[in-house]
């Protein structure tokens, strides 16, 4: 599937953040590479389209961002056994602190760029088929006999991890924090899945191409990047009134680059994706983005949502890592395959 979008692109706005000098950029290399999730691809190629361009601009050198998608767990395993990716733009925070307790990303990351180092976010969300005829509304829906649903397989996707930490956070205060219930809820959710794809794109594929399930759930931005790609299908975006917040670290791989030499512009690309620009083109992908005038200016194309957090639910990542992801967690205890 290929999502097309034209963008007005502005190299000027991005070159004032671009902090290489000229005779440095030349003595970098010509190319860096990041690693990034699934469902990213078209949203890459857009930035990239226009980093390329102003980074020639401010430093009058050439550079090529090439592109690797897979799952971001996938991805930073990747990078252990030897993918040479200079910086990574993932959507979970623990696949980023895996490569920093590996050595390969600094430990204080998170303070290296505004935002704990996320330029945008999003959430889980539903996409339905015409009409919406199963009638599904909330995270209840799920749950019913006669909903089958798509999303990817919780065990290889960051995508599918925060659509499973969602149900159980609605659960959860749906029971008032009793959790065999929530468990029951979790189970029950992920025994109506009906294929469990490796990645999100997978599940894009399976849902619209193969026609499999009543419902997808990924990411918002995916869903109506999705609707928007197959306007014949006449898909509904369903956004429930709860979600979980799902924020896209970024960070540069250091190990990576100072064996190449690509910190500047590995750092000065990361930077660009928080310029009014790169938030546009993010913002024209449906992505919930940080730059305040950007963020107003998209606001009335997004439904209302109330957002709830890991910190909040789970205790943070790490916790929420042990309990329902690390191995013989609750994921082993619920996981029901199709």
């Amino acid at each position: 599937m290929r999502l097309t979008r034209r963008l007005v692109l502005s190299a000027s706005l991005a070159a004032a953040l671009l902090g290489a000098g000229a005779a440095h950029a030349q003595q970098a290399p010509n190319s860096i590479l990041n690693a990034s999730y699934d469902v990213a691809r078209e949203l890459f190629e857009a930035e990239n389209k226009a980093f390329e361009p102003a980074y020639k601009a401010k430093t009058g050198a050439d550079i090529k961002v090439n592109q690797s998608h897979a799952g971001t767990s996938k991805q930073a395993r990747s990078i252990v056994e030897g993918l040479e990716a200079d910086v990574v733009t993932f959507n979970q925070v623990t696949d980023i602190t895996f490569l920093a307790d590996k050595g390969y990303v600094a430990k204080d990351w998170q303070s290296r760029l505004p935002n704990a180092s996320s330029p945008w976010y999003s959430f889980p969300a539903f996409l339905v088929r015409e009409g919406n005829p199963k009638g599904v509304k909330n995270w209840d829906d799920l749950v019913r006999d006669d909903v089958k649903l798509v999303f990817p397989n919780p065990k290889t996707s960051g995508n599918a991890r925060y659509t499973y930490l969602a149900a159980y956070a609605y659960a959860l205060e749906k029971f008032g924090g009793d959790e065999a219930k929530a468990d029951a809820f979790a189970k029950k959710l992920l025994s109506n899945v009906v294929v469990f794809d490796t990645g999100g794109r997978g599940a894009t594929t399976s849902f619209v191409e193969r026609e499999q399930g009543d419902v997808l759930i990924s990411f918002e931005a995916e869903v109506i990047n999705v609707k928007d790609a197959y306007k014949d299908k006449n898909f509904t975006v369903v956004v429930p009134p709860v979600s979980l917040l799902a924020e896209f670290p970024v960070a540069v791989v250091d190990k990576v680059v100072d064996k190449r030499g690509s910190r500047q512009v590995a750092t000065d690309y990361l930077t660009f994706l928080y310029s009014p620009e790169a938030q546009k083109i993010a913002a024209g992908f449906n992505n919930r983005v940080v730059d305040p005038a950007v963020a107003e200016a998209n606001k009335d194309k997004f439904a209302p949502v109330r957002l709830v957090k890991v910190e909040d639910v789970f205790g943070g990542w790490d916790k929420a890592q042990k309990t329902h992801f690390a191995s013989g967690g609750k994921l082993d205890q619920l996981f029901v395959a199709p």
